[in-house]
């Protein structure tokens, strides 16, 4: 039903601008209210979820309601197969940005709009939307959890004791920062629909823009440092964000995570700026510039560009196909390993080499935000970490096999799909996209995205038997 009421503005939209997709996406509307309906009639008195039921809406939700998203694009006839819809919309959903639109430029504005209301809808996590609607208790905190990420249970992120009021701050927050971003950009001259679109997309770290070119299409270095900024606050911990409103700057300045971020954020682009300027790709300023935007919003799994990375230096190159492995923070609307996971694992090794060879007798924690970390949780964290590189290694081998494609291509194809970057390297460049990819490669591709955004765990566990039984 939340889907359904969603296609009601894209439909506004096609009216305003006159499109030939008002017809598609107000069908699409009425088939998903027709769906949604008799199913929240049936189950309106089922909220008492356990966890295999939080898990399995959260795995499954995403697939269904992806599927029925496409629908505007299959009937409009814009994207006609329903594997390439459906890609394009779990791309959009899990905030990924991968695309298999050779031009974006000639689908009607109103199918547009919807693909970037996805990443609305996606970037704080789809699931916690209807939390809203659900009434207080478990069953909201159980979608929730299964939608988050380990990072969470790892820093204990949490304010507020009301699933519902929490869901509701979370949103007002995100909401906030994408109206912000909205009239600055307009500020700067650019259109309300080309704000509104490129704000969905980098406050939930995404990355469609409504131009083949991205954000390089204004070549403007305002909206350039305006993306930069909300891509750097997309990647931060909302709950920070909710402590700052009070007045409890103290949480910010102790939280660990939060500094580990910014001195990723500060090392990375000023590598990458050094490199451009020192072969002089381009000027010192204008190395900063693209320098910073691209590592930021590869470094919050955006997918936002403003040039062809592939043509700068190798040693540039290399620096940014780092950063694809690392990611935000956790609570954050980005996905990817997560900044807490790295600092759980460094203090984790730091620890334990001090133990070995240093202070044998010694009792050594690995601590957060000043605060002691529980055994289990560095387990999880390096669990966490191995998990997401065999499925790097695994996944990247089975791209070859699917598509006979080069092994660049084939594992960046996975690591941009998994961490929810979008663009990559190879033949899925910044300047390319996913349509030569085969059906199958694509069905792959799109778990890949699924994996990624439900953190790993909720979207593998299904696979285990036990886990169907009673």
């Amino acid at each position: 039903m939340v889907t359904g009421i969603s296609m009601l503005l894209p439909v506004a939209c096609a009216l305003i601008y006159g499109g030939d997709d008002v017809a598609a996406l107000a069908i699409s509307a009425l088939v998903t209210l027709f769906i949604g309906i008799p199913l929240w009639w049936g189950f309106r008195k089922h909220h008492d979820l356990g966890i295999k039921d939080g898990i399995f809406i959260a795995a499954f939700g995403w697939v269904f309601v992806s599927a029925l998203s496409a629908l505007p694009f299959m009937i409009h006839g814009s994207i006609p197969s329903f594997t390439d819809a459906f890609f394009e919309m779990m791309s959009g959903y899990t905030t990924s940005g991968a695309t298999i639109l050779t031009d974006i430029e000639v689908v009607p504005r109103g199918l547009l709009f919807w693909r970037s209301e996805t990443h609305l809808l996606g970037g704080m996590g789809f699931l916690t939307l209807t939390v809203i609607f659900l009434p207080h208790g478990m069953g909201g905190l159980r979608i929730f959890r299964a939608e988050s990420s380990p990072g969470q249970v790892i820093t204990k992120e949490k304010f507020h004791a009301r699933n519902r009021d929490t869901m509701v701050r979370l949103w007002l927050i995100y909401l906030g920062l994408n109206a912000a971003q909205t009239i600055l950009l307009c500020g700067g001259g650019m259109s309300l629909f080309d704000a509104l679109c490129h704000a969905f997309g980098t406050v939930s770290t995404s990355g469609y823009s409504p131009y083949n070119a991205s954000i390089g299409h204004y070549n403007n270095a305002y909206f350039d440092w305006i993306v930069i900024v909300f891509m750097f606050l997309g990647g931060m911990t909302f709950v920070l964000f909710y402590q700052m409103m009070r007045g409890d700057f103290h949480s910010l300045r102790i939280n660990t995570e939060f500094r580990w971020y910014v001195g990723f954020m500060l090392f990375f682009c000023g590598v990458v700026s050094w490199l451009l300027w020192k072969e002089n790709t381009y000027g010192l300023m204008d190395a900063i510039r693209y320098g910073t935007f691209q590592v930021t919003s590869l470094l919050t799994t955006t997918g936002f560009t403003t040039a062809d990375y592939e043509k700068w230096p190798q040693a540039a190159q290399m620096f940014l196909y780092a950063v694809c492995f690392i990611g935000a923070c956790a609570g954050s609307t980005t996905s990817g390993i997560k900044i807490v996971h790295y600092v759980v694992l460094c203090k984790f090794m730091s620890a334990a080499i001090k133990k070995l060879f240093f202070q044998p007798m010694s009792v050594i924690y690995v601590r957060l935000n000043q605060r002691p970390v529980d055994d289990t949780i560095i387990h999880l964290s390096v669990c966490y970490f191995i998990v997401n590189i065999f499925m790097v290694l695994g996944g990247g081998c089975v791209m070859v096999l699917t598509d006979d494609m080069d092994y660049v291509t084939a594992m960046s194809s996975v690591i941009a799909t998994l961490m929810n970057i979008g663009p990559g390297f190879g033949a899925i460049g910044p300047s390319e996209n996913y349509a030569f990819i085969s059906d199958a490669g694509k069905w792959f591709l799109s778990y890949n995205m699924l994996v990624g955004r439900l953190e790993m765990f909720s979207a593998l566990v299904i696979f285990y038997p036990s886990f169907w039984k009673k």
